[in-house]
Formats: structure tokens, sequence, C-alpha cells
């Protein structure tokens, strides 16, 4: 079992203080605007997403509006979580057979899925998961509407073009020969610790990009105008693994929710298979 590494840090501990903050945050002057009604028939259009990981407090309202939109939607068979490996421990790129305990229970691991996807660049090591707060923050929302889920957790340590598109494709091949209904989850901020005008400026190229599935130029533009975002690996291994249309849900950053004088950028997106 992967027991939760920042539960009463960037989310409450407990399942009732949960309840509250998530009907807060999707009320919220940044969020959804609503608290959507789970969909047990939802056309399942939604195949892949974009959410922030910081503390709910700050970029919960941005997540929200994913979460809204996928709830209505209906839930596929299991979510593949991407997240960026913060702290240098364990594989490059890994998975998890251990499963996720948060305040709202068990997700548990898809086991047949995460063996597809480990016959070629990807490890099964739990050490690359064990303090890792940027796949577990994803978690409790997706709870939120319906308790029992089914996830694949990836962490990547190394995020280079080639690799990240190499890791969609295999994405993309495990999720064709399984069979199942998937949807791909990638997780990333933006701009970290700049004035909010700067982040506003550079993190609109970033999302450009995105929005026009151009990821030579999500590279480009990062390494070109030094876009601190942290997950932009996982942000092209879900492009690579998709082909639907992006859609930008919503941008702020953590000067919008609170004054500070150097923020951090948060974007919620959207890929629709039609």
């Amino acid at each position: 079992m992967r027991e939760p590494a920042v539960a009463g840090q960037f989310y409450p501990a407990s399942e009732s203080e949960l309840d509250s903050l998530f009907s807060d945050l999707f009320l919220h002057p940044l969020g959804a605007g609503r608290i959507p009604r789970y969909n047990h028939e939802g056309e399942r259009n939604i195949e892949g997403g974009i959410v922030p990981h910081a503390g709910y407090i700050y970029s919960g309202p941005v997540a929200s509006h994913f979460y809204a939109d996928l709830a209505e939607d209906g839930y596929p068979d299991t979510f593949i979580i991407i997240g960026p490996n913060h702290y240098g421990t364990g594989s490059g790129i890994a998975t998890t057979m251990e499963d996720f305990r948060t305040p709202y229970g068990i997700a548990k691991i898809d086991r047949e899925l995460a063996g597809l996807l480990t016959r070629e660049i990807v490890d099964i090591d739990e050490l690359a998961h064990k303090y890792e707060h940027s796949i577990e923050v994803q978690i409790p929302f997706l709870q939120f509407f319906k308790r029992e889920i089914q996830i694949v957790p990836i962490t990547m340590m190394i995020q280079e073009q080639v690799i990240a598109e190499e890791l969609g494709k295999v994405i993309k091949n495990a999720i064709s020969d399984s069979g199942k209904d998937v949807v791909i989850i990638a997780s990333t901020d933006f701009s970290h610790y700049v004035p909010k005008r700067k982040a506003y400026k550079n993190d609109a190229l970033a999302i450009e990009r995105i929005l026009n599935r151009d990821i030579p130029g999500l590279y480009h533009v990062i390494y070109k105008k030094n876009i601190t975002m942290c997950g932009y690996g996982p942000v092209a291994a879900m492009l690579t693994a998709t082909k639907g249309k992006v859609e930008l849900l919503k941008y702020a950053t953590s000067g919008d929710v609170h004054h500070m004088d150097e923020v951090v950028g948060y974007a919620s997106f959207k890929v629709n298979r039609r």
C-alpha cells in the first residue's frame, strides 16, 4: 500500500474536511462555478487532460474545471496519471503496483494495464512514488465523485522530448492492447515563483503550443524563455498518446488566489475525442 505523503499538507487528511473543501473549490470565483453531478451514463468524450498539483487552496479552483467536466462526461475504466518526479528518487520513468490510500479510501492499481506499460521504458519502482505529490493530489479529486477507481500512476524524472514522446507511444499501444477505456491525466504547474505579469506572458506561450499540439514548439519555448513548468514531459507524453482537440478550460496563478509578489501558474485543459 502506498500511504499518503501530503495529506494534511496539500489537502485535508479527513473525508469530511475534503468534502467541505471540494464544495468551496468548485464554487470558488476561479472555480468551475458548479458542483457537478457524476454522470453514470456520460458520453465519454474526454480522453485526456492537464491539471495542476499544488496545494488545493491555490491550484484547486483551476483543477476543478477539468474534474467538473470529467464527472459530467462519466468515468473510464482506468485513469493513467503522469506526473513529474520532484524528488529525484527511483527510476527515471516509473509506475508502481502499490494501491494508493487517500482519506476517501483505496485507489486500486490496474495491474493489467500497468503490466502492459512495463514492457519497454517504464519500470516498476515504489520508491519513485513514495514521496511524490504530483499524482497523489489528483486522486481525491477523482474519488470525490466515485470512491472506487482504478489508476496507473507514472512518474517522470527524465522529461526530454524523445523520452516523453516514446512514453506516449508506449501508453497508446498499451491502451490499444488492453481494449480499455482510459483517460490520461498530465499533472503540471506552469511558471514558478515569478512576477504575476511574467507568469501570464510566458505561460501563454506554452499554452499556445499545447493547444496546437506542437510538442517541439512547447520544448523550444520552455527552453528559450526559461519557463519553469515542472511537468512538460507528462504533458508531451499525454499529447502523444491522445489525438483529440485540446481545449483550455482555465488559467490563473496563485497570485489570483492570494496577493503575493511571486506566483505559480496553473492551467486546466481537456482533450476531447470529437
